[in-house]
């Protein structure tokens, strides 16, 4: 039975062997495979039935109405707890982690945005048990979202999808929290530290409990986790700066609580209820200290350094709560199955104090709530899956100005509120989309899957008096504005997708796809820019961007997909070749980030792919690549894509020893250079971690040392920084954020 959502009775899904798959040529495969089958005394453990087994019962529930993952057209990753928590508890957080695991995904920063990282060179939609993160305002926060000690598993799929509309041209990542079981009452502890020792306030630490059970009526589960972070520090001993653009996860405290019930109301009928609340604040530690006047980000940066005694009304953040109900029932309305889910989403964001022209803090809000409905029904070899969403998606901002002449003498050090204004223009986003999804197999070896989408969207835009206009009057220049004319626009657009999946031999898989995907652009970003003249104390608009004068246009990504992924024995292994186009691109401007949509085409190609061999019971190794190309037509030539939102390539390897309650992984991680048409590069860097865990008479004991080699490098999310914010006279150094130098990481776990 294909699912909507995993429903109470399909939390414990058989996920198979864990498949950590990484690229590889075809042709190395085929040599790979001739020497898996001289191999008799691994391949006998693991007979092409079993194999075959693995990728048929293993589902996806991703793709809205649940799959087996063998047959699907697009290429999956599924990441387990165990894999997931073996990489976070050696310090990564859960954008690294991504990044490590997932070939396609670029590598994540250290910091608290995701700005930039992209699945295959697009956006990628972000969802907890099906709840999308994402929202037509382009935070990037989507990963700073949850607590690794609440998910079950995570499922990526490759490619634009025509059943999930924006954010999804990329692919999509489903984070599946943890439920309860049938069985008495459990409890999982967890205590952990993280520290260089570069310093006294080098650290980490982190405590997480949870408690489950229930019965064949009620299931329940309720976990917390919390976690105090120090000083960031680099390979050199310096402590990491802070960045005051999208602000970062050093000196932070989190809190993520998260709860869920399940209900069996009859032979067919499942209720499921979560409930998350998650926050990640600055607790006031070092900050960037900027020397007098704001010096060392205007053409100073020797005077940069990071310093105690941070002050400000505001305080970074990211606060987080949500609710999620689903419903599913079997036999009804002539024997379909129905499944049901509505869901609410707060999140309340604060950025750290920015200098400019003046100095400010920006707040952003945003509501979001929908409801999801689905059809599904099997006619003899054709499955279909049918429903419709509908979701409502309001946003707010402001920004607190802080007092100018107290933030310069303090070099930035005390930030003390006097006024509140506006920041971007407040907007509502209302969708509702009907979908149709079918899977006709054809014969034992052969699924032809087609889908269409079509999607209706209404932008509403308040009228907004540009940013600054509303703070020139607060320094005495004029006392009134004219405003940006709000409005709205309308999007009908229809997506399809169609894919045709063959199994050559037994455990192996090949695909051949096309899909749509489709995106709004920033609309805070886009509309309530003006253009204005002082007459007298009156800022008269000359010209503005709204919704009547410039429509904000929608962009359609287009994807073809070819790929393979197979179970030989000990060889695991998957790789795909994919090129997704749109003929439209969103431009960003260096220094005050206004999106334009221009009707120039963006193109994104690629190859990437993954393995795992088992040379004996105690020693396993495999690696992964993507390698990436991303262009755009301008004059009639194609140019290569601004490294502000281009992925570069990247390469991993890595070798796992098992001796009897030891597992041991030394993981190695390559980001590619690369070089864009303007001459702004991107330099690379090479990281080693190590991870080991034991097993204890009571519970279990993990170590990990987070880059080994104690390399010092920039990290990607700085390069991107130094290339969007860093607009004369502000200095490139002042976004000049290192990754940690070699940190040690200890984690003690126990379930009882």
């Amino acid at each position: 039975m294909s699912l909507l959502y995993p429903s109470p009775t399909s939390s414990s899904v058989q996920t198979g062997t864990p498949m950590r798959l990484l690229p590889i040529s075809f042709a190395a495969m085929l040599l790979m495979h001739f020497h898996a089958q001289a191999n008799t005394e691994i391949a006998q453990s693991a007979p092409e039935s079993i194999a075959e087994a693995e990728l048929a019962t293993q589902t996806v529930s991703s793709s809205r109405l649940a799959q087996n993952r063998g047959e699907l057209t697009s290429t999956v990753q599924i990441i387990d707890s165990a894999e997931l928590q073996t990489q976070m508890q050696a310090g990564l957080n859960l954008k690294e982690a991504l990044g490590h695991l997932v070939p396609g995904i670029d590598l994540g920063n250290q910091g608290r945005s995701a700005f930039g990282q992209n699945l295959r060179g697009r956006p990628m939609l972000v969802m907890i048990d099906g709840v999308s993160l994402n929202s037509s305002r382009a935070t990037a926060r989507q990963l700073d979202s949850i607590d690794a000690f609440h998910i079950e598993r995570i499922e990526v799929l490759s490619g634009a999808s025509a059943l999930y509309g924006g954010g999804a041209t990329g692919g999509i990542v489903n984070i599946i929290t943890k439920k309860a079981g049938d069985s008495p009452t459990r409890y999982s502890s967890e205590v952990g530290l993280t520290s260089g020792f570069a310093g006294s306030g080098d650290h980490q630490w982190r405590l997480a409990q949870s408690i489950a059970g229930g019965n064949e009526t009620v299931q329940g589960r309720l976990g917390i986790a919390v976690q105090d972070a120090g000083d960031f520090y680099d390979a050199k001993g310096n402590k990491v700066r802070t960045d005051i653009t999208q602000t970062d996860l050093q000196n932070t405290r989190s809190m993520d609580v998260l709860g869920n019930l399940q209900f069996k109301l009859g032979a067919q009928q499942h209720l499921s209820l979560t409930g998350q609340y998650y926050r990640n604040k600055f607790d006031g530690g070092s900050y960037l200290y900027a020397g007098p006047n704001l010096a060392g980000i205007f053409g100073r940066p020797e005077l940069l350094e990071q310093r105690k005694g941070f002050q400000s009304d505001v305080m970074p953040m990211t606060e987080r709560f949500m609710l999620n109900a689903d419903y599913s029932a079997g036999n009804v309305l002539g024997g379909q199955d129905l499944y049901l889910q509505a869901f609410y989403r707060k999140e309340n964001l604060d950025f750290a104090p920015y200098p400019g022209s003046y100095i400010s803090a920006t707040h952003q809000n945003t509501d979001v709530f929908g409801f999801k409905a689905a059809l599904s029904k099997q006619f003899g070899d054709l499955n279909l899956r049918y429903g419709l969403d509908w979701d409502d998606e309001r946003f707010d901002s402001s920004q607190t100005i802080f007092d100018r002449n107290l933030g310069l003498a303090s070099g930035g050090m005390v930030n003390k509120a006097f006024a509140e204004t506006g920041r971007y223009p407040d907007y509502r986003v209302r969708s509702a989309a009907l979908f149709a999804q079918g899977e006709w197999k054809l014969n034992e070896r052969t699924t032809l899957n087609a889908g269409l989408r079509h999607q209706r969207m209404r932008l509403s835009v308040d009228d907004f008096v540009s940013a600054t206009q509303q703070v020139m009057p607060l320094y005495g220049q004029g006392k009134t504005a004219d405003a940006v004319p709000g409005g709205g626009n309308s999007y009908n657009v229809s997506l399809f997708n169609l894919g045709l999946n063959f199994k050559p031999a037994k455990g192996h898989d090949s695909w051949v796809s096309y899909s749509e995907g489709f995106e709004l652009p920033d609309p805070a970003k886009y509309y309530g820019q003006g253009q204005y003249v002082l007459n007298g104390t009156h800022w008269q608009l000359v010209r503005g961007v709204s919704p009547a004068s410039s429509p904000l246009q929608g962009i359609k990504t287009r994807q073809v997909e070819l790929g393979w992924r197979g179970n030989m024995g000990p060889l695991k292994a998957q790789s795909a070749v994919f090129y997704a186009w749109s003929d439209k691109n969103m431009l960003l401007s260096p220094g005050t980030l206004v999106i334009d949509v221009v009707d120039d085409k963006r193109r994104n190609f690629g190859w990437e792919g993954a393995l795992d061999y088992q040379v004996n019971n105690q020693w396993t190794v495999g690696g992964s690549w993507l390698w990436i190309r991303s262009e755009n037509k301008s004059n009639n030539q194609w140019q290569r894509q601004s490294i502000m939102t281009a992925s570069p390539s990247k390469l991993t390897a890595h070798a796992t020893w098992r001796y009897q309650n030891w597992n041991t992984r030394l993981q190695a991680t390559h980001m590619a250079s690369l070089k864009d048409s303007a001459g702004q590069r991107m330099k690379g860097y090479t990281t080693l971690d190590l991870m080991s865990t034991v097993k204890l008479p009571v519970g279990q004991l993990q170590l990990g040392v987070q880059n080994l080699l104690d390399k010092q490098y920039l990290s990607t999310w700085s390069q991107r920084a130094m290339a969007l914010y860093a607009v004369p006279p502000v200095s490139r150094d002042t976004f000049a954020f290192y990754g940690r130098g070699r940190t040690l990481s200890v984690t003690y776990r126990v379930d009882y």
